[in-house]
């Protein structure tokens, strides 16, 4: 719980005792490597901050391969946003992508939060615009950039993904073939 407390507090001012009552709104969940926590059309969508590991939030598309649309490490924000500011089921599965600790808090839980401390109303909306402009910038990659460069700028501002996150996942989030990261990886080795 610590690590949500200094987050927090890089967008907030709150104290311990404050901290200690926000907690309570949140249930902590382990989750083993590769295991679903949430799959398209469950009424269990949750609003998930990651304490340890990796995560990541996908669809399976029309030709049955999964299509990554983000990752959450350690310190990061996941869930599909609009179906939980909806209070819906989502069209989206979230996985851990290695055994991975995580806080999860429900829509009527967050709403009750939220009117008990009105300033983590504050903190939500930083952490949405921050979410927002990734999502931008990740857009104006794909439109601006050549494979490789998409790959290669992912891979400067990212590099904890590139090591640490199976590359047939890091393609799917590119928009970018196994293979073809494959290609790309032995080029810049050698």
């Amino acid at each position: 719980m610590q690590k949500l407390f200094d987050h927090i507090k890089k967008y907030i001012n709150i104290n311990e005792n404050e901290f200690q009552e926000i907690a309570s709104f949140f249930e902590t969940k382990p989750v083993h490597k590769k295991e679903v926590f949430y799959t398209p059309g469950s009424t269990s969508l949750k609003h998930y901050f990651v304490l340890e590991g990796c995560v990541h939030m996908y669809f399976v598309n029309d030709r049955g391969t999964e299509q990554t649309l983000q990752f959450a490490i350690e310190n990061w924000w996941i869930t599909d946003c609009l179906a939980f500011q909806n209070n819906r089921s989502s069209e989206f599965f979230i996985q851990a992508v290695e055994s991975s600790v995580i806080l999860q808090i429900g829509y009527k839980e967050q709403e009750e939060l939220l009117l008990k401390f009105p300033k983590m109303e504050i903190y939500f909306r930083n952490i949405y615009q921050t979410a927002y402009g990734a999502a931008i910038m990740r857009m104006k990659y794909m439109f601006s950039y050549s494979k490789e460069e998409i790959y290669c700028r992912f891979k400067e501002a990212f590099p904890e993904f590139i090591n640490n996150v199976p590359q047939y996942l890091v393609a799917t989030y590119l928009g970018l073939s196994p293979e073809y990261v494959s290609k790309i990886r032995r080029k810049s080795i050698s």
